[in-house]
């Protein structure tokens, strides 16, 4: 592993470790994609093999066959606790598709409510969309979800602020990761890739939601080599292949706003 991506490692893991000696009941976000598969080796290392923590998979019922033949994969061979909560499918008003918005939120607020979970790791990347750029490693959310982004607690490195009336925590160890960057990793480290990120037919898919608002790029890339490599010359937006009205900047600002992972 070189020197950069070690460095990312050792923040990420520094963060899952503080999160998880801070915090009662935390738990990890896991939507088989690229950027949680690596959260998830990262959680796996940070605590020598374990994942102790339950891990949960907000399912619509709509996603990939691949997507689920990982999740079932993954959770049996590395023996942590998979916890699948059912979200409904029906038209968001906030961003228009039916899929993956408020719909996932609602079903994460229930079953946060019924395990009482005070922390939620999740895998954004600060590089990924321009609001999520705007989020901390530790983020607090009110009772109804909601993300003050325009009155942030201060940040630096080694001191964390109290979040006092906050209902949970959203800890982010991969901010400050790139794009590039998950998938240097994902072949240093040997992790589970879901296969639909490789190219097939001369497709692939760079960012990975469900059936109904993901779809594939053109590419030839069938190996994380070559992944990396199309990378290294593109100007395209990683997350141009899913649903677009969801990731206009205002839209997205509001779904996150409101709870939105």
């Amino acid at each position: 592993m070189n020197a950069r991506l070690k460095e990312l490692e050792e923040k990420s893991i520094s963060v899952i470790r503080e999160a998880k000696a801070r915090f009662k009941n935390i738990a990890m976000l896991w939507s088989m994609g690229k950027d949680s598969t690596v959260t998830l080796g990262l959680a796996r290392k940070a605590f020598l093999g374990e994942i102790p923590f339950p891990v949960i998979h907000i399912d619509n019922g709509i996603d990939f066959p691949e997507t689920y033949e990982l999740r079932e994969k993954v959770s049996k061979d590395w023996g942590f606790e998979m916890v699948v909560e059912k979200s409904i499918v029906k038209r968001d008003k906030i961003s228009g598709v039916d899929c993956c918005g408020a719909n996932k939120t609602d079903a994460l607020k229930k079953v946060m409510d019924e395990r009482k979970i005070d922390a939620l790791i999740v895998s954004i990347r600060r590089d990924e969309h321009g609001i999520r750029a705007k989020e901390r490693y530790f983020s607090p959310r009110d009772k109804q979800f909601n993300w003050d982004y325009k009155n942030q607690a201060p940040e630096i490195w080694d001191y964390l602020s109290d979040f006092p009336g906050s209902d949970h925590v959203r800890v982010h160890p991969l901010l400050h990761w790139q794009e590039i960057d998950v998938w240097k990793y994902l072949k240093a480290e040997n992790l589970p890739v879901n296969p639909l990120y490789f190219s097939k037919n001369g497709k692939r898919f760079r960012s990975l939601g469900c059936t109904k608002c993901t779809v594939a790029m053109d590419s030839e890339a069938k190996t994380i080599d070559e992944i990396i490599a199309e990378l290294e010359k593109t100007t395209d937006s990683e997350r141009g292949g899913r649903a677009q009205d969801k990731e206009k900047e205002y839209v997205m600002q509001q779904l996150r706003a409101l709870g939105y992972m």
